[in-house]
């Protein structure tokens, strides 16, 4: 398995290895990695599944995206590792709420988000590449809320790593930055910037482009816009469907998203070839995606603060990887599309690549007044809580046209303790959060509140990273 840039898939052919996309993140062009060719699944590969473990059926989807870059042994062993000390037996339970409608609970991990889902993964694979080459590195990051504490405690305590967060000051859950800067562990760092998410991922990105940092540091990212990431995240689209009779029966699923690469990551499902018949996007009022899907133009408004502020996002990294299939893999076309994005605030696309996208998905603009009602209709009907994020999912899937007869599965993305003023204002009813966080609220923090000042950000980084060797290539290039 080989993996190529989102803008240079013609134009400079370069080719790497897993455990080189691994580590590096961002191409060094600035685009998204995405394998050269596509794996396959056939419909008695899928059929096979039924009744596998989450940990057996992850090492069936993620081996090829893997190749020989680790082998078979070590690659069971760490998964069976990720996944040992989730909180649910299944790891990834489905719960039904009524007819053909049902609940993807990916709330088990360690930080309540499904975030864990892959991070608990990429954090050990990232240990195994480095150890083998006898390495360190500077990840950072940028989070709307749950990436960054499922980061945090995927890579906290290990010799290997130093990790910085970046999140929005004020703009996220008390929980959310709870889980973050209160870990205290020395290679950890959460950084409080003065500004939006969109923000946040411009900084890093502004820092995987200064090549003198980048390679003093050796940065890498753990965002979605790091493969494994999506590698991961397919699993349990997987297991879901297969669980509701997949290859046999295509299953419908709703996906409440911000920076797509959770929704993305259904899209590889279907590539790979799980019969998925429906792919709803579930946005709140930052509703660039369905705007660009229902009416053809994908453009920048100003970041307004939600009920689902981890969804409170207008420049969604991963769609670039999407605007890559839909531009027939011309890296080049796609270079220069995100230019434009970047400049004019619009991304030029054709009429056909609007249709093109239609095809694939459908989405809906979820606000904040329709997500408290299906969090406190959910409540009444079913007697479960639901965070904002999860009610997005739901009232999506409720309002996107499919085939009724087919199962639709929303994905429960948060618990509702991580939101408890707003599952409690809607519900009266205030979530309690695990026993393992009982105490979280009073946890002592730390972290810098910076300025949205790329020198100063650096300059911190700068100061609290360890030094770092560069990593030993792998021979992955070609």
């Amino acid at each position: 398995m080989q993996y190529i840039s989102t803008r240079n898939g013609r134009t400079r052919p370069e080719r790497l290895a897993f455990d080189d996309v691994l580590l590096a993140g961002l191409a060094r062009d600035g685009g998204l990695y995405v394998p050269a060719t596509w794996p396959q699944l056939s419909a008695d590969e899928i059929r096979a599944l039924r009744g596998r473990s989450y940990a057996e059926i992850a090492e069936a989807v993620i081996a090829p995206f893997i190749g020989a870059a680790i082998d078979r042994p070590t690659l069971r062993t760490i998964i069976e590792g990720a996944y040992a000390g989730f909180g649910h037996a299944a790891v990834a339970p489905l719960k039904q709420l009524g007819p053909e409608l049902w609940l993807l609970e990916l709330f088990h991990g360690p930080t309540l988000a499904f975030k864990d889902y892959a991070l608990q993964l990429v954090g050990p694979l990232f240990e195994h590449v480095l150890g083998r080459r006898g390495a360190r590195v500077t990840i950072i990051g940028a989070t709307s809320g749950d990436t960054g504490s499922a980061a945090i405690e995927a890579c906290r305590d290990r010799d290997a790593i130093d990790i910085f967060i970046l999140y929005p000051k004020g703009r996220v859950s008390e929980v959310q930055r709870r889980q973050m800067t209160t870990v205290a562990s020395a290679n950890a760092h959460a950084i409080a910037i003065d500004g939006t998410f969109d923000d946040c991922q411009d900084l890093v990105k502004a820092m995987f482009a200064d090549e003198p940092f980048r390679t003093a540091l050796n940065l890498s990212a753990v965002n979605s816009i790091n493969w494994a990431r999506i590698a991961a995240q397919i699993v349990y689209y997987v297991a879901a469907a297969v669980a509701l009779g997949a290859p046999d029966r295509p299953v419908s699923f709703s996906v409440p998203t911000g920076n797509f690469g959770n929704v993305y990551a259904a899209y590889v499902a279907r590539r790979l070839g799980l019969p998925i018949a429906e792919l709803v996007i579930g946005t709140n009022r930052n509703d660039i995606l369905a705007r660009f899907i229902n009416e053809g133009a994908m453009t920048i408004h100003g970041v307004e603060p939600s009920l689902s502020p981890s969804m409170d996002i207008q420049v969604s990294s991963n769609f670039e990887r999407l605007l890559f299939e839909l531009k027939d893999r011309d890296g080049a076309a796609v270079e220069r599309a995100i230019a434009a994005f970047r400049t004019s605030g619009t991304l030029p696309t054709t009429e056909g690549e609007w249709q093109a996208a239609r095809r694939l998905f459908a989405a809906c603009r979820i606000d904040d007044e329709r997500t408290r009602a299906t969090i406190a209709e959910t409540w009444r009907k079913t007697g479960e809580l639901i965070d904002p994020h999860t009610a997005v999912a739901v009232a999506a899937a409720a309002s996107a046209p499919r085939d009724r007869a087919l199962p639709m599965v929303a994905l429960a993305c948060a618990h509702a303790a991580k939101f408890p003023d707003a599952v409690a204002g809607a519900t009266g009813r205030h979530p309690e959060l695990p026993p393992r966080l009982a105490d979280l609220l009073s946890r002592p923090e730390r972290g810098p509140a910076l300025p949205n000042d790329l020198r100063e950000v650096e300059a911190y980084i700068r100061a609290h990273a360890r030094p770092v060797m560069k990593p030993k290539a792998a021979g992955g290039a070609a």
